[in-house]
């Protein structure tokens, strides 16, 4: 079954003070290092919420600015659309990326407990993703989550969220310390 992965990337980055996306590791823009991770799982690979050079961009549907939940809902119409089984989402900001089982059925919803933009996600949720978004406010992943009953898998590596330019820091020099 085919998988799309999507980037979830259209945050403001309010709390790292500058465009975690474009953030340097090793010399390149982290979301780069996620698009790289996240190519090797996949059959195609697109970025929400934003634009990027050489890479296919999707608009957050139904509208910008709602979070996480608007990018992963464009990615699950153009999977849909196009052929996909399953959309495998990340943010832009949190390496390294996971493992996701092999789907038990078409319904299925996986994410990284702890990490809820890590996610493996059914394209039969799109319509259910367009109904949450259009009968309520709360845009939060987690609330979709158990709206939804996804199932919950243990993290298999300490994954670590970029929310401040000091955690990119801390990661590069762990990188660093393991070559």
């Amino acid at each position: 079954m085919k998988r799309l992965g999507a980037i979830l990337a259209g945050g403001k980055s309010t709390r790292f003070g500058s465009d975690k996306a474009a953030a340097l590791l090793d010399g390149r823009p982290l979301i780069e290092h996620v698009a790289e991770s996240l190519d090797a799982e996949v059959d195609a690979l697109v970025i929400c919420g934003r634009e990027w050079p050489g890479m296919q961009s999707l608009s957050d549907r139904p509208i910008a600015g709602i979070g996480p939940l608007g990018g992963l809902n464009a990615a699950l119409h153009f999977a849909r659309d196009n052929g996909f089984a399953y959309v495998w989402s990340a943010g832009c900001d949190v390496l390294p990326l996971p493992h996701f089982p092999e789907p038990k059925d078409r319904e299925t919803a996986y994410y990284v407990d702890g990490h809820y933009l890590f996610g493996l996600w059914s394209t039969s949720l799109a319509h259910a993703l367009d109904r949450h978004l259009e009968q309520q406010s709360n845009y939060s992943m987690r609330y979709w989550i158990e709206t939804i009953g996804a199932h919950a898998l243990p993290a298999t590596a300490a994954h670590t969220n970029f929310n401040t330019p000091s955690d990119l820091q801390e990661y590069a020099y762990k990188l660093a310390g393991q070559r």
